[in-house]
């Protein structure tokens, strides 16, 4: 693996209806472009990824010298580090073979509640993990017994259930004279060389793994970048999807075969980069791949783990936008996985055995990814009708309310998803707010998921900033319906120490829409640094009818850390006033300023009765 990343825009088509509001059903399981072949992984959602290989026995140490590289991914090891052929192999002599069982693999995905599993058939070092005919530089070749642990993890993962993915580097391969690797850019390789390998050794032996067993589901290529950067043409990578669809129709083939799905509409699923989870809804079928340490391959030295927390919230995240999560394991050269790993997925399955209901089969929900501060949705389709949404709450509420903004439909159950019973929550409901009264406990130790049931699909309200948990609204320039002026966008600095703020020379305006469930008088704050000696400039907010108008006062510098010459702008909450909106429903706000002799740099507005 090696990290990538892509960024990816998706046009969407909205309708307008009546009172300006933007007014949607929602499009459960609603991946437009996902074919016939991809049902099963778009409603499978998680899988498992395992490296392991000749690799395993170095676990990223190479005569005493760790892999030359910082950022530590051990299955490279054999390409950093130099390492002759002969010696590579010698790795193999680590193992001891009567305890490599890939079925404990696949016992451990199904108790993850994983459905799919891919294997490392071939890395980049180009060494085959099945009895290869094309090459001895394969596993059978080099173990007693003539192991063949592509055959062997097929046959369990047909006895549990699961299944089948095999990880094959095609563009890649340190072992063939003319595959291809890094160093090529010094010493190049001519086309014909590279399509002698891709002849002798790519095609062949693709054509081994389609024909030799039985149903392969997935084929995961690993070409991180596009082919026109590559020495491969596309015509080669149409020989090989060709290929695959002569000889297993129904297997899938992800983006990394180096064609987009933009490039070629018959690649099955987007592959996003090494762990790169989603950002946008896509109405395709997509992927990331994910390690719960830092590296892929096993790596004695690993101090980086993820917690089980930061996984679900992954996998949640994912599928609430229509992806997947393919979360890698990295076994010793022994077989076992480490502990750290294997409690972690472990404790998942826990999860999905009470809360796989909102995992698997579900998708994406219209409303903005980020509108709620408590988590995500997803949702789907019940056969017989019924409309749900699953509200994974991660930091369960201390007022034990759950506002939920934007749908408009009441909805006519809501209940915890670990409730058997299905006992009714409490919830209130005006027009396009829901509120939810949680029970004093929080049933999940990682995300707990509450449902809402529809007869129908429900219409939503988009462009509302959503109350959050702490009862207020939160009004940035990220979550602005509208912008204007002269003005600059800026991310956070100095390890977040300065916030993300406007800086405005000039003028700068922005509108937002909230939804009042509560009349009476809310509070308004700003917050923004001015850097001038006196108060200065216009500041102008308008909501419910009234019109606040402040001028900014000076809020001076600050320390971000002692002794370090870290003198940075302050950023203060400043009172501005208040406004009194006399009924429930959807209010205008909007914030005009216009900067004085110095700057201003524009942070939020915060809103709260």
């Amino acid at each position: 693996m090696e990290l990538f990343h892509k960024s990816t825009r998706q046009a969407f088509t909205f309708s307008l209806v009546t009172l300006a509001f933007i007014l949607f059903t929602l499009p459960l399981q609603a991946q437009k472009h996902t074919n016939k072949r991809a049902e099963w992984f778009t409603d499978a959602r998680f899988g498992m990824f395992i490296h392991w290989g000749v690799y395993s026995g170095a676990e990223g140490v190479w005569k005493g010298e760790r892999i030359r590289h910082d950022n530590d991914y051990a299955e490279w090891i054999y390409y950093r580090n130099n390492i002759g052929k002969d010696e590579y192999l010698s790795l193999l002599d680590r193992i001891d073979w009567d305890e490599v069982n890939p079925e404990e693999w696949v016992i451990l995905a199904k108790k993850a509640g994983m459905k799919y599993i891919t294997l490392t058939a071939k890395h980049h070092d180009g060494f085959a993990l099945w009895d290869s005919k094309v090459s001895d530089y394969d596993i059978a070749d080099h173990t007693p017994g003539q192991r063949d642990i592509v055959g062997e993890l097929a046959a369990a993962c047909r006895k549990h259930g699961l299944k089948l993915g095999l990880y094959y580097s095609h563009w890649v391969d340190w072992e063939h004279p003319y595959g291809w690797d890094h160093s090529r850019e010094i010493y190049p390789l001519t086309d014909e060389q590279y399509d002698k390998y891709w002849q002798e050794k790519v095609i062949p032996q693709m054509r081994e793994l389609l024909t030799n067993y039985g149903d392969i589901d997935l084929i995961w290529f690993d070409m991180w970048i596009h082919h026109s950067k590559s020495i491969i043409t596309k015509d080669q990578l149409l020989q090989l999807k060709t290929l695959i669809r002569e000889l297993q129709p129904e297997c899938l083939v992800n983006s990394r075969l180096g064609l987009s799905i933009e490039e070629d509409s018959d690649v099955d699923f987007r592959t996003l980069g090494d762990n790169q989870l989603g950002d946008q809804k896509l109405d395709y079928p997509w992927q990331s791949p994910g390690t719960v340490a830092h590296s892929w391959g096993y790596h004695r030295n690993e101090s980086e783990w993820k917690s089980t927390t930061s996984l679900l919230k992954a996998l949640i995240g994912n599928v609430s936008l229509n992806g997947n999560y393919m979360l890698n394991i990295g076994p010793r050269a022994n077989g076992d996985v480490p502990y750290e790993i294997s409690q972690r997925l472990l404790n998942m399955g826990k999860w999905l055995e009470v809360n796989g209901a909102s995992i698997y089969g579900c998708g994406a929900f219209d409303l903005p990814k980020d509108q709620h501060d408590w988590g995500h949705i997803t949702g789907k389709v019940t056969n017989d009708g019924t409309h749900r949404l699953f509200l994974h709450v991660y930091n369960w509420p201390l007022s034990r309310q759950l506002p939920v903004t934007g749908i408009n439909t009441k909805p006519k159950n809501v209940y915890l998803l670990s409730d058997k019973q299905k006992a009714p929550l409490p919830f209130k409901h005006n027009q396009m707010f829901t509120d939810i009264t949680l029970p004093h406990l929080q049933p999940g130790n990682f995300a707990s998921v509450v449902v809402m049931e529809f007869d129908y699909k429900p219409e939503i309200t988009r462009e509302l900033v959503a109350k959050n948990i702490d009862n207020g609204f939160s009004l940035t320039p990220w979550n602005a319906i509208s912008e204007k002026g002269d003005f600059t966008k800026e991310p956070s600095q100095k390890y977040g120490t300065i916030p993300p703020n406007v800086g405005v020379s000039a003028t700068y305006e922005a509108h937002w829409k909230v939804f009042i469930d509560q009349p009476g008088q809310y509070r308004l704050d700003a917050s923004y640094s001015y850097q001038g000696e006196t108060p200065d400039g216009k500041f102008e907010i308008k909501a419910a009818n009234e019109v606040l108008k402040n001028s900014f006062s000076p809020t001076g510098m600050t320390v971000g850390e002692p002794n370090e010459d870290w003198h940075i702008e302050k950023f203060v909450s400043n009172k501005t006033g208040t406004f009194n909106f006399p009924e429930p429903g959807v209010y205008d706000i909007s914030v005009k300023i216009e900067a004085g002799k110095e700057p201003v740099k524009f942070q939020w507005l915060w809103l709260k009765l």
